[in-house]
């Protein structure tokens, strides 16, 4: 038997809800209170809805603005697919060739466009091949609902295709996760998913229906109340901060991806500007002060945080990333300040002088309004030079003529053709690390990478939502071959689908951010090398897109500009030095 298919449904017999595993409090249950639009809530104005239950979900997933379902296809869901095609719009169906790729596509389109994502799972198998991604969306704090199937009801226990209660599985990595029964509730579950996902802190929500539940008709009520403007900081807090921004005399302010994700960019940097604080961006925050502006010393962030006397830190985790939060010298740590969307996401493992929770457009124009900074007027200038100095020593590896191609001399010809609005993407170890370090984003929110849970795989479904989100613009994919490896296929997706990426591949026969690391303590390596100079690139061909092969630094360039004007799906395969290894400080481990 197909491993997603079914038989047409049978209707449930009497008695058959409220089977099934459900995590924390169902939507709208009486330990959660009235759900959004229901008549005994405190709620506003509703609206009727009828059809089957995926009529219903998408009904409630276009009010926050869906414009795209990625899945892969499963009879438990076809009727999520049938209320896209006939919805006004309809909703743009991406199918792909594993669930984990729909789901980070989703949370890709959740990062790109600060909306919430939307993907569509089919039952047992389904749901858990998804469960890296949706992990991957719960370490980035990116609003993601993921909707999927499950057996019937009427069948519950019996042993019916695919059976099995998700919602224990996906309970630990999501902000809430539950199983909707009631026919009659799909439109105010799917609705409550939504709403919850885009709450601050932000975050992927599961919830899955029964396949006699989805496919049945219903009437319903779908509230058509908006979310509630976030909280701002207390402003005892944000006066704290102040005091302490005034007192310091090495401050360094550190931007993260929650700065985009909840449009305070505008408001971040007209902060940094105003106090004259020297950044450090991370994640998505990247571009919000774009490539060359003079407060950015991301390039002297080791100068930095070993010798600030205070580190602000705004909308990121204080982990591994940032040395879990202990900054400055020894013998003198810096003072260190968390600045989070919301209580849960403040740091509890390290000492804080100060935090601020609410929302972050509020936190940067109240700073900028109250704090009068005193900074030692050498801090800043030494900041910027050894930044300067960072990037003129780069210059002889940008041009390396090395043979084979030294990954950094990839980069060295990709910044001579990058647009001021490219999205770049990261999917990879060691070859990622150096793109990292040597491409300076111009604008916010257009670099993605895995971020903190460091899952390979990510890159296809994260190119499709970048070219989906951004239609004009250029989409590069940085991709290691081992990384190639988890998410390759996918490229038929962007041919069926008419997605032109570039893709780089940096092809070293490794896996070398194992494979240098394993060396320094065991004195050699195993388990750690894949086959050289596979032609990873005729694998995209055979898929219908195009590519080539580089063996020698000449040839990236062109390869490069061919790529960008091909108009279709291009992976350029650079056979790279598997000795140049990326000179980490930073293992988290």
């Amino acid at each position: 038997m197909r491993r997603r298919g079914h038989g047409r449904p049978r209707r449930p017999h009497a008695g058959a809800q409220g089977m099934g595993g459900r995590a924390g409090p169902p939507c709208g249950g009486p330990a959660g209170g009235s759900p959004p639009g229901d008549k005994q809530g405190n709620v506003g104005r509703v609206r009727r809805i009828s059809g089957h239950g995926g009529a219903h979900a998408v009904a409630a997933a276009r009010r926050y603005g869906v414009t795209a379902m990625f899945t892969l296809s499963g009879g438990h869901v076809f009727p999520l697919y049938d209320a896209a095609v006939q919805a006004d719009p309809p909703l743009r169906l991406v199918d792909v060739r594993h669930e984990q790729t729909a789901v980070f596509a989703a949370e890709a389109t959740a990062r790109l466009t600060r909306a919430p994502g939307l993907a569509v799972v089919t039952a047992g198998p389904g749901v858990t091949n998804s469960v890296s991604a949706v992990t991957t969306a719960w370490f980035n704090g990116a609003p993601l609902v993921l909707l999927g199937g499950r057996a019937p009801d009427y069948l519950w226990g019996k042993g019916a295709l695919q059976e099995l209660d998700h919602v224990p599985l996906l309970a630990p990595v999501t902000k809430r996760a539950w199983t909707e029964h009631d026919k009659r509730r799909v439109a105010a579950s799917a609705d409550e998913a939504f709403r919850v996902a885009l709450t601050p802190h932000r975050g992927p929500v599961f919830c899955d229906f029964p396949l006699d539940t989805i496919y049945d008709q219903a009437e319903a009520e779908l509230p058509e109340d908006r979310l509630p403007e976030p909280a701002p900081p207390d402003p005892g807090d944000v006066t704290r901060i102040a005091k302490l921004l005034g007192a310091a005399r090495r401050p360094v302010l550190v931007l993260g991806s929650d700065v985009w994700l909840g449009r305070a960019d505008e408001a971040a940097r007209q902060a940094a500007e105003a106090l004259r604080l020297p950044v450090i961006a991370n994640g998505q925050a990247r571009g919000v002060l774009p490539g060359g502006h003079e407060l950015l010393v991301s390039r002297a962030r080791t100068l930095a945080f070993g010798e600030a006397d205070l580190v602000i830190v705004a909308g990121v985790p204080l982990d591994f990333r940032l040395r879990y939060g202990s900054f400055g010298p020894e013998e003198d740590p810096a003072k260190v300040v968390h600045v989070a969307d919301a209580p849960g996401a403040l740091a509890g493992h390290c000492p804080l002088a100060a935090t601020a929770a609410g929302d972050l457009t509020a936190f940067f124009a109240a700073l900028a309004a109250e704090a009068r900074p005193a900074a030692d007027p050498d801090w800043l200038p030494r900041l910027r030079d050894a930044a300067r100095a960072a990037l003129a020593a780069d210059a002889p590896l940008l041009a390396s003529d090395s043979v084979p191609v030294h990954p950094v001399r990839v980069y060295g010809e990709l910044l001579k053709v990058l647009d001021d609005d490219a999205v770049v993407i990261g999917d990879g170890g060691d070859f990622v690390s150096f793109a990292g370090r040597h491409i300076e984003p111009r604008k916010p929110g257009r670099w993605l990478d895995p971020g903190p849970f460091g899952c390979l795989g990510t890159g296809l479904g994260y190119a499709a939502a970048a070219r989906l989100a951004h239609p004009s613009a250029q989409v590069v994919l940085l991709l290691g071959d081992g990384a190639a490896g988890l998410s390759l296929m996918d490229a038929d997706t962007l041919v069926r689908h008419r997605l032109p990426v570039v893709i780089v591949c940096g092809n070293n026969g490794a896996w070398g951010l194992e494979k240098g690391p394993m060396r320094a303590v065991y004195g050699y390596d195993v388990a750690a090398d894949l086959r050289p100079g596979t032609r990873y690139d005729e694998v995209v061909r055979a898929l219908g897109g195009a590519g080539e092969v580089v063996t020698s630094p000449a040839q990236v360039g062109p390869a490069l500009r061919r790529a960008f004007a091909s108009g279709v799906p291009y992976l350029v395969n650079v056979v790279t030095d598997v000795e140049a290894g990326y000179p980490r400080t930073t293992t988290g481990v």
